[in-house]
């Protein structure tokens, strides 16, 4: 049997931890082993903010208020690692004294380094602070000279499919007369 059918049955085929329904995917929590104790059931909306692929959305966590109760490893580490995401709200840090895991599961909860860090996540915007994407239509607000070339993108010129750099949320990659080029988000804003 597939892993993903024997978390289906574990979990009656919902979020392990929002109980969701539809649109589930296998998730190792890191560090894991490919023990299928190590890995959760999650829908879509939990897998990009564990992923900071999202903003965190404060109360669709509340739902962590039961299942940190869960007896799943993996379901109590994740809901370790996102509670500490959310401390600065008083009902997370609330749950998060009363959460107790054992000297082994708190090491692995402590292993992504997420308790250390704030619940802020980096992400590529542009100018306006709408949310990008590989593959979007950009235009650019400023007139830019590219460096090391004799091409001027003008105001107002549409950067098809562009691609994000992983590295750097300030920065994504596109094609100007055809040269591929780095050009900063602040200068940009997302078409349509």
């Amino acid at each position: 049997m597939k892993q993903e059918e024997l978390l289906g049955r574990r979990s009656d085929n919902k979020c392990e931890l929002c109980n969701a329904t539809g649109h589930l995917k296998v998730y190792e929590v890191p560090p894991a082993t490919g023990n299928m104790d190590d890995a959760i059931l999650v829908c879509t909306k939990c897998l990009a903010q564990i992923e900071k692929k999202e903003e965190l959305d404060s109360p669709h966590w509340q739902c962590l208020t039961n299942s940190m109760w869960s007896e799943v490893p993996a379901v109590q580490v994740m809901a370790w690692r996102m509670l500490n995401r959310l401390r600065n709200e008083s009902w997370a840090a609330e749950q998060l004294d009363m959460l107790y895991l054992d000297d082994e599961k708190l090491a692995w909860a402590k292993a992504s380094g997420d308790h250390e860090s704030d619940s802020s996540v980096d992400l590529h915007k542009d100018c306006y602070g709408a949310l990008l994407q590989n593959g979007d239509n950009v235009v650019l607000t400023k007139s830019l000279d590219v460096k090391g070339s004799a091409v001027n993108a003008k105001v107002g010129t549409v950067i098809r499919n562009i691609r994000l750099v992983s590295d750097n949320t300030e920065q994504i990659e596109g094609r100007i007369e055809g040269q591929l080029i780095v050009i900063l988000t602040k200068y940009l804003r997302k078409q349509g």
